[in-house]
């Protein structure tokens, strides 16, 4: 599995928080489901009177929040029938959004309320504690969206690249008779096609290197292709 490209993340690079950048569509989407356990955990001890992780669940749910907001503004700039895929994944029947939004206050208003010493506190981190399966169900479905455009892009680019190599190779047979053809005027030219002979022989070369990268670029192709 390959991520999703480096200009869709690198979009919103220079104005994303740090435990985000750089990582890839899926491998975020992938992360939201550790920190959607790690918020549960923290918020279920905050509630036990652990204030240490009060404090500690505060900063996940703004890392799951400012992550979430991430995935779905990058998404929006991908590929049409990509983006389609990951806006019907959360707005769609799966109700993938939905799930997540109501993940999000829950945490938000169970952290208020042991903030605040509110003695409905525990019975909050509880009702988040139930919501633990459909997160991670909602969750695992976004992933999973993710993951298939990233193989849909890959296969697309390994299409492209394999396109590309025939038709440089193309080129390069072209390029080939050519250099031939000119070997043989240079000879028939004798001393006034010197010249053109050394020109001849640099096409020649020239060739051969051609050969021997798109050679290599389709060996990197179909290792990419069979590892994918």
């Amino acid at each position: 599995m390959t991520s999703l490209t480096a200009h869709s993340t690198a979009l919103h690079r220079n104005d994303t928080p740090a435990h985000i950048a750089g990582l890839s569509l899926v491998n975020l989407a992938a992360r939201q489901r550790m920190l959607s356990q790690r918020m549960i955990l923290q918020t279920v001890l905050a509630a036990h009177g652990d204030t240490g992780r009060l404090a500690a669940a505060q900063r996940s749910l703004q890392m799951f929040t400012e992550s979430q907001q991430h995935l779905l503004t990058t998404a929006a700039h991908l590929e049409p029938a990509s983006a389609r895929k990951i806006t019907d994944t959360y707005q769609g029947t799966r109700g993938v959004g939905t799930v997540v939004q109501a993940f999000m206050q829950l945490v938000r208003s169970a952290l208020d309320q042991i903030e605040a010493a509110s003695p409905r506190a525990s019975a909050s981190a509880a009702e988040l504690v139930g919501h633990t399966d459909r997160i991670l169900e909602a969750l695992n479905t976004a992933t999973t969206a993710f993951d298939d455009v990233a193989r849909l892009r890959s296969d697309a680019m390994m299409k492209e690249l394999a396109g590309i190599v025939d038709d440089i190779q193309s080129v390069a047979k072209e390029a080939k008779v050519v250099s031939f053809n000119a070997q043989v005027m240079a000879a028939r030219a004798g001393q006034h096609g010197r010249e053109f002979a050394v020109v001849a022989n640099v096409l020649s070369d020239i060739t051969g290197e051609i050969d021997r990268l798109t050679r290599k670029a389709a060996v990197l192709a179909e290792r990419s292709r069979s590892n994918g």
